[in-house]
């Protein structure tokens, strides 16, 4: 993309922003500040302005960047969400679901278009012995529980006639949780775990992949349900929040596309940012923004219809392969239908599509 058609598509989002819909330019609650999360495109947004310059149109004049500490704790963005420590959330759509189906009171706002083979590989050490996911029978995978590092090789396993352990059924491979992405890390390093499975566009695992420590022994189908359902990038709110301060969400969602829009038209830029704003070496930040496993900037999913039926179809998926998390508090078809915030899909009153 040049500089120009990166100028053309900025002062298009403008547009919509100042008149989608005629609606008038302030909410009507007051929202004096607002905590976003800090993730890649957040760090450029706020760095160029273009985050504070979204928000000052409805009032809103401080606007931070929180960590939400997912990486270092799995559901700490769930808490802080209901605490009011986070405006919204980003997850993949099965944590999403799981911590709705546990009690937290929000709305997904915004759910991306599917995720690729690229993205949760299961790895092993690259002088390992181990060679495919079938290799992996009788030994030891370790991730995080409620994270695509269960969803993505439940179903890797499942294909390849090694299935995961769970409590309701015994399985060729056994699982251990470590919440903690560092920590399951050194577990691989150090020999306690067999094999990850993982986002290695993210900078915590990056640096694995890069280096040559680690190899790739299994992919998600490129049909399959993590790439079509689990695996989709989700943004949600707390649902009393949403009702309140819609227009926060539509800045937040306009906001995206103009710094995805710049970031194309100045990657250089955009990687420095990066990188400094993580205080990450330059080539990590490239490899986060630029590789096929990136969710840097994923293209959305404008239909609410496509949304609810991905939420549907992987969790009945799940349940039907011994997901006892689910077996145990799932939603039903009611409670899907309204977890999908249909203002903000296509033909929404603040719709960005």
């Amino acid at each position: 993309m040049t500089r120009s058609t990166g100028r053309n598509a900025v002062w298009i989002v403008l547009a919509a922003m100042l008149m989608l819909g005629g609606r008038p330019a302030f909410s009507d609650e007051p929202l004096p500040s607002i905590n976003l999360p800090f993730e890649d495109w957040t760090i450029i947004a706020y760095a160029k302005g273009f985050l504070q310059e979204a928000y000052s149109r409805i009032g809103t004049t401080d606007v931070h960047l929180v960590d939400p500490g997912t990486m270092q704790l799995s559901g700490t963005e769930a808490a802080l969400l209901d605490r009011g420590g986070l405006a919204l959330a980003q997850r993949m759509m099965y944590p999403a679901a799981i911590h709705k189906a546990n009690g937290i009171d929000a709305s997904i706002v915004w759910l991306s278009e599917r995720s690729n083979p690229e993205r949760t590989p299961v790895l092993a050490l690259a002088d390992s012995p181990i060679q495919n996911v079938a290799d992996l029978k009788g030994k030891v995978l370790g991730s995080s529980r409620v994270s695509c590092g269960w969803t993505s090789p439940t179903e890797v396993l499942e294909v390849a006639g090694t299935p995961l352990d769970t409590p309701a059924r015994h399985g060729a491979v056994r699982f251990t949780n470590i919440m903690n992405t560092v920590a399951t890390n050194n577990a691989l390093l150090s020999g306690r775990i067999d094999a990850t499975s993982t986002h290695i566009a993210i900078a915590e695992n990056a640096a694995l992949w890069t280096s040559g420590q680690v190899k790739v022994i299994g992919r998600s189908p490129a049909d399959g349900v993590y790439v079509n359902d689990a695996g989709r990038v989700s943004y949600f709110a707390m649902r009393e929040f949403a009702a309140r301060h819609p227009l926060a969400i539509q800045a937040f969602l306009l906001t995206r596309l103009r710094t995805e829009a710049w970031a194309k038209a100045n990657t250089e830029e955009a990687i420095h940012l990066i990188a400094t704003g993580k205080r990450v070496p330059v080539e990590i930040a490239r490899f986060g923004l630029l590789d096929p496993s990136s969710f840097s900037f994923l293209g959305g999913e404008p239909s609410a219809a496509a949304a609810i039926a991905a939420v549907k179809e992987f969790q009945a998926w799940y349940l039907a392969h011994g997901d006892e998390i689910l077996a145990d508090h799932h939603l039903t078809d009611a409670q899907i239908d309204a977890f999908v915030d249909r203002r903000f899909f296509q033909g929404g009153d603040y719709s960005v599509y």
